[in-house]
């Protein structure tokens, strides 16, 4: 599976973007899917998190509430629709493929990673 994360850009404190990872490859509906970001000096750290099936999501705590996972399966995508956003949402974010619970899972034990798309959020 390879993935291509995109979306990302320069937007105002309660301003909101749409990130999109686009996945190839027959299996992806098979996977999990998570959504990490790492921000300058910082652990890459969970974000959001989706089952196989799009039936069950996980969010951090950081987050709730604003942000919204979804996938659609027949254009082998996942998206972050983050709403409300704040200065401290500023990273880069990533999204990556597991087997395993997507929340649980450490970032370093994913099977695949897209290569990160730059959200920064102006105050």
């Amino acid at each position: 599976v390879q993935l291509q994360a995109s979306g990302g850009g320069l937007v105002q404190a309660g301003g909101s973007l749409r990130l999109s990872c686009a996945a190839s490859g027959r299996t992806f509906s098979n996977y999990n899917m998570g959504w990490f970001r790492q921000a300058p000096g910082k652990e890459r750290e969970f974000v959001a998190g989706i089952n196989w099936s799009g039936g069950r999501t996980y969010y951090a705590d950081s987050v709730k509430g604003r942000f919204t996972i979804s996938r659609d399966s027949a254009k082998n995508t996942v998206y972050l629709q983050m709403n409300s956003l704040k200065p401290e949402d500023t990273a880069v974010y990533y999204c990556g493929a597991t087997f395993r619970d997507p929340r649980k899972t450490g970032w370093s034990s994913y099977d695949y990673w897209g290569q990160g798309t730059l959200v920064t959020v102006s105050s």
